[in-house]
């Protein structure tokens, strides 16, 4: 028996945002192989299936994509349905090409099962258009993370040619962004957000300039985040830093200017 291999993207953490197909099928599912970033409650909904945790966290020794590729390929050789559960979407900086290729070598047949990304997560959680008639006409997802052996990316080129950034795994590196997109001539002004675990209970999100980046990182960056850059934070920025002027420290919104 041959099975069918499932790309699902577990979105941003929280279980309710599942598709109704990416519930579906990890309730029929006979294995999932998940990421370390889906939520325990979503793993769970697959009751039936043996649960494989195949997560790569930074600084702990995880599995190689090679060995996750040829564990899908056996697992979909003795089961009828599997499940590989990937944060937010699977083909945004998901690797999924490459499962898809594995797969695709070994005559598995497979299916991607589309998830609400991080950038559009926290879009909706702070209320802010990543796109704004006059203001935002374009949109660019980067990330400066790259794995060994790998090129090094142009990613400054894609945030400078776009109205809005949104740089994913990038939180570790902020020093690193900021010089980078400051040396290419982006304003020490321009308007950042950093949020960590978009649509949990326990989101948080720090605002600030790009000149700050660094700063607001090192205080908020301990958890899965996403940061947000461009003018289209402006409005917002400003209302941060007014509102938490005139409350009482401990009674401060979660999003917090710096």
């Amino acid at each position: 028996m041959t099975g069918k291999v499932y790309l699902v993207g577990a979105g941003p953490g929280a279980p309710d945002l599942l598709t109704l197909r990416a519930a579906r099928l990890l309730e029929a599912a006979d294995v999932v192989f998940y990421d370390a970033l889906a939520h325990p409650d979503t793993v769970a909904l697959a009751r039936a299936a043996t649960h494989v945790c195949v997560g790569k966290r930074h600084g702990r020794i995880s599995p190689s994509q090679g060995a996750i590729n040829r564990a899908l390929v056996r697992a979909a050789r003795r089961c009828r349905t599997v499940v590989r559960l990937k944060g937010g979407d699977p083909m945004l900086f998901g690797r999924a090409h490459e499962e898809i290729q594995a797969l695709d070598r070994a005559g598995i047949a497979w299916e991607v099962v589309p998830g609400v990304t991080a950038a559009l997560a926290a879009s909706a959680e702070l209320g802010i258009s990543l796109t704004r008639r006059g203001v935002s006409r374009s949109v660019t997802f980067v990330t400066p993370a790259v794995g060994d052996g790998e090129p090094r990316a142009d990613w400054p080129s894609a945030v400078l040619a776009a109205d809005t950034a949104a740089i994913y795994m990038g939180a570790g590196q902020a020093d690193r962004i900021a010089a980078a997109l400051l040396a290419r001539g982006l304003s020490h002004d321009t308007p950042v957000v950093l949020m960590e675990e978009a649509s949990l209970p326990g989101r948080n999100a720090g605002w600030g300039t790009l000149a700050s980046l660094p700063r607001l990182a090192a205080r908020w960056g301990h958890a899965p985040a996403i940061i947000l850059i461009g003018r289209v934070l402006e409005e917002a920025l400003e209302e941060a830093r007014r509102d938490h002027g005139r409350r009482p420290a401990a009674a401060a919104s979660p999003l917090v200017p710096v």
